[in-house]
C-alpha cells in the first residue's frame, strides 16, 4: 500500500502543504476549524507524520547543503562548478541561508542522510543528478526533504530538477551550420551511456530530419586527442562532411588541428561548431562558433526552486530547461548573419 504523504493531506484537504505542517505543530496562525478538517482528513487517511518533516517545520538552520563527490576531482577543475555555487549563493545569500559544500562518499554513522538531514543541519539539497544513488533519492522522497537535482535523474519520478535544453542546444547548431551550406554533417564526441551525450545526438538527428539531411555521430572521450583521431578516421572514410559538431572545446581543438594537417579550410571546406564558449573557443584559429551554456543562471534556478520548496510555496514536482544562446564565430561564417 502507498504510503499516505504530506501533499496527500494538503491534496485532500485544499489547502497547502505549509498549513498541513502549521496545523502539526497547533500553529495559532491557523483558525480552529481548519485544524478540525485537516485533523478529521489525517485520521481518515490514517496519516503518520514524517518525523524528519515535523521537525523541520518547527526549527530551521537557515543553511542549505550542495552534496559533491570528493572521489570525481575533475569536476573540480571545472569552471561549471564554481558557476553554480555563484549562482546558488546569489540567491541564497540575500535571504540569509548559508551554503555548506558536504562529501556525498562519507560513509556508516557520519553518511549525509544522519549528518544533513536528521541531524537537521540544512534545510535543503542541491546536488548533480548522478551523485546520489536510487536508495538514497527513495529515502528523501519518503521524508519528504526538499532537493533539487541538476540534471534530471535517470528513470525516477517525484523529483524536481533544473538543467541546459541540450536537445534544443544541438538543433541550434545543426539549424546554423544548415543555414551556411551545410549538408554533410558530423557530430563528434561523448559517452554512449551519458544522457548530455544522449540529449546533444538526439537534437542533431530531430534537426537534419527537418532538414531532409542525414549525417554520422562518433562517441569518443571529450579530449583534443580523440577529436584529432575522429577527424582522420572521418577524412580517410570516404565520409567528408562540410560541417562538424563537437560536445565540448577540447574536441573541437583537435577537430580544427586534423583539418589543418589535411589542408581543409574552415569554414570553407567544412565548419566547425561546438558546445559552450569556455575555455577555448574565442581563442581558437579560427574562433568557435558555439553554443553558451550560462551555469551561473543554472544555480540560480537550482537555489531558487529549492527555496520554493523549503517555504512551502511550490511542492509538486518541476523541471525547468534553460535556453542556450548561439555565439556565432569565423569559423561557420560562410553566411552574412540575419538580421
Amino acid at each position: 500500500m502507498k504510503k499516505v504523504t504530506i501533499n496527500d493531506i494538503a491534496r485532500a484537504a485544499n489547502v497547502a502543504k505549509s498549513t498541513v505542517s502549521k496545523v502539526m505543530n497547533d500553529a495559532p496562525t491557523v483558525s480552529p476549524d481548519t485544524k478540525r478538517r485537516v485533523r478529521a482528513i489525517m485520521k481518515q487517511m490514517n496519516y503518520t507524520p514524517s518525523t524528519i518533516a515535523t521537525q523541520l517545520a518547527r526549527q530551521s538552520s537557515s543553511t542549505i547543503g550542495m552534496l559533491v563527490d570528493l572521489s570525481r576531482r575533475a569536476d573540480f577543475l571545472n569552471h561549471f562548478f564554481y558557476t553554480i555555487i555563484g549562482g546558488i549563493e546569489s540567491v541564497a545569500g540575500p535571504l540569509h541561508y548559508e551554503l555548506t559544500i558536504s562529501n556525498i562518499q562519507s560513509s556508516g554513522p557520519d553518511n549525509f542522510m544522519n549528518r544533513l538531514v536528521r541531524g537537521r543541519k540544512v534545510d535543503g539539497l542541491i546536488m548533480e543528478k548522478s551523485i546520489l544513488t536510487r536508495e538514497q533519492v527513495d529515502e528523501l522522497l519518503q521524508l519528504e526533504f526538499p532537493f533539487v537535482s541538476i540534471g534530471r535523474i535517470a528513470d525516477t519520478e517525484g523529483v524536481s530538477s533544473v538543467d541546459i535544453d541540450n536537445a534544443l542546444g544541438s538543433g541550434m547548431l545543426t539549424d546554423h551550420l544548415v543555414e551556411q551550406g551545410c549538408r554533410k554533417l558530423a557530430f563528434l564526441g561523448g559517452e554512449p551511456a551519458d544522457s548530455i551525450f544522449e540529449s546533444r545526438s538526439r537534437g542533431f538527428h530531430r534537426s537534419l530530419k527537418a532538414h531532409g539531411l542525414e549525417g554520422t555521430v562518433s562517441c569518443c572521450e571529450g579530449s583534443a586527442a580523440e577529436g584529432y583521431r575522429l577527424t582522420k578516421e572521418l577524412l580517410a572514410s570516404g565520409y567528408a562532411p562540410d560541417g562538424i559538431i563537437t560536445i565540448s572545446n577540447y574536441v573541437a581543438f583537435g577537430v580544427l588541428q586534423a583539418l589543418q594537417e589535411a589542408n581543409f579550410r574552415v569554414p570553407g571546406d567544412i565548419c566547425v561548431a561546438t558546445f559552450d564558449d569556455y575555455p577555448l573557443a574565442p581563442y581558437t584559429t579560427p574562433p568557435l562558433t558555439c553554443l553558451h551554456l550560462d551555469t551561473f543562471e543554472l544555480g540560480i534556478h537550482a537555489a531558487s526552486m529549492l527555496m520554493e520548496r523549503i517555504d512551502g510555496s511550490v511542492t509538486g514536482v518541476e523541471t525547468r530547461l534553460l535556453l542556450p544562446t548561439l555565439i556565432p564565430r569565423a569559423s561557420t561564417q560562410r553566411q552574412p548573419l540575419k538580421e
